[in-house]
């Protein structure tokens, strides 16, 4: 898995829909999930932390967990099938820990009201990820392709017996 942040809201220009884009620390890889108008305006009045006079719904969530003393851990955006993500919420209380499946832009709004951290599967970075630093991704190519060029067969055998380091 990989730990990724909300880098902002977008909207795709040819349908207008609520795009929320996700970037790894690295900042090379962005992920953008397709949202609703209602769940982008969410996620944005979390990230711009206002409190509204009563509480809206991922609010109302947020509240029942520090209610009932639970911890939200983390959320993790764990698949993508057929053009849908989906996620859960990884919830603790005392010693008891559960999942609960979630739609990604409602588990994100709720991760940014509680800080909890954004994890996302690298099989869904893989298939749904768009490069974002194709410069920094070359070079690293070109260090590669240099490394094995480099590499003679004796490199690769280990002297003295089997190695139980991993």
């Amino acid at each position: 898995m990989i730990e990724m942040k909300v880098a902002g809201i977008a909207l795709d220009a040819v349908t207008r829909s609520p795009i929320v884009l996700l970037k790894d620390a690295s900042e090379r890889r962005a992920l953008p999930i397709y949202i609703g108008q209602d769940q982008a305006k969410a996620i944005i009045s979390a990230l711009e932390k206002q409190t509204p006079p009563r509480p809206l719904t991922h609010d109302l969530l947020v509240n029942i967990l520090d209610v009932w003393n639970m911890t939200l851990e983390r959320i993790i955006i764990h698949s993508l099938q057929d053009n849908t993500f989906y996620a859960i919420l990884s919830v603790r209380q005392g010693e008891v820990k559960k999942e609960i499946d979630a739609r990604p832009s409602d588990a994100i709004a709720i991760a940014i009201r509680t800080g909890s951290p954004i994890w996302v599967m690298e099989e869904v970075i893989a298939d749904a990820s768009i490069p974002v630093d194709r410069d920094a991704d070359e070079a690293e190519r070109r260090a590669f392709r240099d490394f094995v060029s480099k590499l003679r067969p004796e490199d690769l055998i280990q002297r003295g017996g089997f190695s139980t380091e991993s």
